[in-house]
């Protein structure tokens, strides 16, 4: 089996994050956070990715990530 990496530098070393963030209308302008993210990077060169937390499981997040 082929053992994936990073999109950007190959390396097999990440971590998440959860971001939240406004959405439009009247959440933008009473600063409602409701929209929430998981982000998947890579420690070696930061490159980043974005799930929508509500539809994503994290163990699985990270595999998608590798291309898994």
């Amino acid at each position: 089996m082929e053992e994936k990496g990073c999109l950007k530098c190959g390396v097999r070393d990440a971590a998440t994050k959860e971001i939240a963030t406004t959405g439009t209308g009247l959440s933008k302008m009473f600063d409602v956070q409701h929209n929430k993210f998981l982000v998947v990077y890579c420690k070696n060169c930061g490159y980043s990715e974005l799930y929508n937390k509500q539809s994503s499981r994290a163990s699985n997040v990270v595999d998608f990530f590798f291309g898994g």
